[in-house]
């Protein structure tokens, strides 16, 4: 897995942050894509960031595997400057 993939601005969509979980080390985020109403954890995004609920961030998702519409992706979060915060694999 390549995790210095970058995906262009315009494979990016917004999403709407709708829980922040502070810890020693890092913050969990959930964000929801308005759209769809799916929503992504991701579980080490760095302490000082400043992020709150209802922020905009940004997300864009790499397909593994030949199927597109099928099977596991990276999906990569990212701040307003895109800035990549944090990575993570749904399957």
């Amino acid at each position: 897995m390549d995790q210095n993939v970058e995906l262009l601005e315009t494979d990016r969509f917004d999403c709407v942050v709708v829980n922040v979980i502070k810890t020693m080390n890092y913050k969990g985020v959930t964000v929801e894509d308005t759209f769809s109403g799916g929503r992504v954890y991701f579980g080490k995004v760095p302490n000082d960031f400043d992020v709150q609920i209802g922020d905009v961030l940004y997300i864009g998702a790499k397909p593994l595997g030949e199927d597109r519409t099928r099977g596991s992706m990276e999906v990569y979060l990212y701040d307003e400057n895109d800035k990549k915060l944090d990575w993570t694999l749904i399957y």
